[in-house]
């Protein structure tokens, strides 16, 4: 009996040493084991895109696979709330989205984790404009004959967005409230299967992404109507910004970025963002991102939590309007 509790005295001590070594002992030989990476959104859509040409080239430079994991649904809230929960080792991390960080927060009042406190930003991987676009069949060439459309038909046409309290959500009614006019909205699990609707005519209109639209404008299956970001895409020269168009207000951009769970060790963290920064500096990734319409970011740590910050702001004033609703 002595020598039973002996061992088991033994064992409790020995487990209470490696906790109290594991942080440090995690971080010099950090990582060991592939790393998955939660996707809040479905596979094709703009935060998928950036995160799997991303994630090739960190994998490579970390010496370990980095497997993306994608787990959509409201707006980017499932995803975003299990990334919360995960061990903060560095062997679970996330990407972040306008959407997940600043638009639910000023959505949603039961929402399942806290985007200020649940994580640690790491760096942004790119900043990427938003489109409008639509089906070749509906009757407008522009932004002009957009609205003209819009008007004098209220409530005849649909609009697709990657979720309820997603950044595209935002967008479109944004887009309703700033140009006066009506559309129905169909929420997705994603860009990437309403960019397939939107081919397909099941809604008209879609607020997008550039990326997850791109192939699609490319092939002519969707015409588009505005960008929105500080300059006209590269790959979109003739289709104006919305500040050009006289809608300064719905001008923002987006971005994609890297999260790890709160508590992530400071050396674990570091180490993934030099990982990300070798990735976004690769002349195989930016041109990459760039054919998407993308921008390699590559900021610190502190830069993309200020970026956060202010879309935080930006989306809870947006939502505070009168008569703006996000349901």
């Amino acid at each position: 009996m002595a020598k039973m509790l002996q061992n088991s005295l033994l064992s409790v001590a020995l487990a209470g040493a490696a906790v109290m070594m594991s942080p440090a002992a995690a971080s010099s030989d950090f990582p060991n084991q592939p790393i998955r990476m939660i996707v809040p959104f479905a596979p094709g859509g703009s935060t998928d895109i950036v995160a799997r040409i991303v994630s090739q080239r960190m994998g490579q430079e970390l010496g370990q696979t980095v497997i993306v994991e994608n787990k959509a649904g409201a707006g980017g809230a499932i995803g975003a709330s299990e990334a919360a929960r995960a061990q903060p080792d560095g062997y679970t991390v996330s990407v972040a989205t306008v959407s997940t960080m600043a638009v639910n927060p000023a959505c949603r009042a039961d929402l399942p984790y806290d985007p200020s406190k649940d994580f640690i930003p790491v760096t942004n991987f790119a900043n990427l404009p938003n489109v409008i676009v639509v089906n070749p069949k509906f009757p407008a060439k522009n932004f002009e004959e957009m609205v003209q459309e819009l008007k004098a038909n209220p409530d005849k046409y649909s609009y697709g967005s990657s979720g309820t309290c997603s950044i595209n959500h935002l967008f479109g009614e944004a887009f309703k409230h700033s140009t006066g006019t009506d559309m129905i909205h169909v929420p997705y699990k994603g860009s990437g299967p309403a960019v397939v609707d939107t081919v397909g005519g099941q809604v008209e209109v879609l607020f997008d992404n550039l990326p997850s639209s791109m192939n699609q404008i490319q092939a002519g299956n969707l015409r588009p109507i505005a960008v929105a970001g500080p300059a006209r895409a590269e790959a979109l020269q003739d289709i104006p910004t919305l500040a050009e168009l006289g809608h300064p207000e719905l001008n923002e951009p987006a971005w994609y970025g890297l999260l790890a769970p709160a508590g992530t060790p400071e050396a674990i963290v570091k180490k993934l963002r030099d990982a990300a920064v070798v990735a976004l500096q690769d002349p195989k990734v930016m041109e990459s991102l760039k054919q998407q319409g993308a921008t390699p970011s590559g900021n610190t740590s502190e830069e993309f939590a200020e970026e956060i910050r202010v879309w935080q702001a930006n989306a809870a004033k947006v939502v505070a309007q009168p008569g703006f609703k996000l349901d």
